[in-house]
């Protein structure tokens, strides 16, 4: 009967393990998966998931979008970004918007943005100037298939 229970508790904490989602930033501890700095910026990190569950997590869109060039993206599962207007908050970089501006930096450097939603970018665009992407323009600027 115990060794039921130990079998049991074994595969249970294999498929909790193996789970396909974002795991959380641990802003200031944290290091990018690209470039190696830790993570303390709340309003650009990023992460991807693959489909097997394992997450990489980056300091800024551009160590992701730069990171996705050496990988078969098939096998990924989720691209996330943080929403700038909500620090701290992942989003689907597939459904945001992003916004390459000289007036907001960014930890690379590339001065790349991402928003939840068009409205949102828009707004920011209006008052900073720059240039609007969709996920698929991003992919594109950055030479990812």
């Amino acid at each position: 009967m115990l060794s039921r229970f130990f079998l049991f508790v074994i595969v249970l904490f294999s498929m909790i393990s193996c789970t396909v989602g974002p795991k959380p930033i641990d802003y200031g501890a944290d290091g990018c998966h690209f470039c190696s700095m830790t993570i303390v910026d709340r309003q650009h990190a990023a992460e991807i998931v693959t489909k097997k569950g394992k997450a990489f997590k980056f300091d800024a869109v551009e160590c992701m979008m730069n990171h996705l060039k050496d990988l078969d993206i098939t096998t990924i599962e989720l691209f996330l970004v943080n929403d700038y207007q909500n620090p701290g908050e992942l989003i689907n970089a597939q459904e945001a918007t992003f916004l390459i501006s000289e007036s907001i930096p960014s930890p690379m450097g590339e001065y790349l943005s991402a928003f939840s939603s068009r409205e949102a970018a828009e707004q920011i665009e209006t008052e900073n100037k720059g240039q609007l992407y969709s996920w698929e323009e991003l992919k594109a600027r950055f030479k990812i298939e």
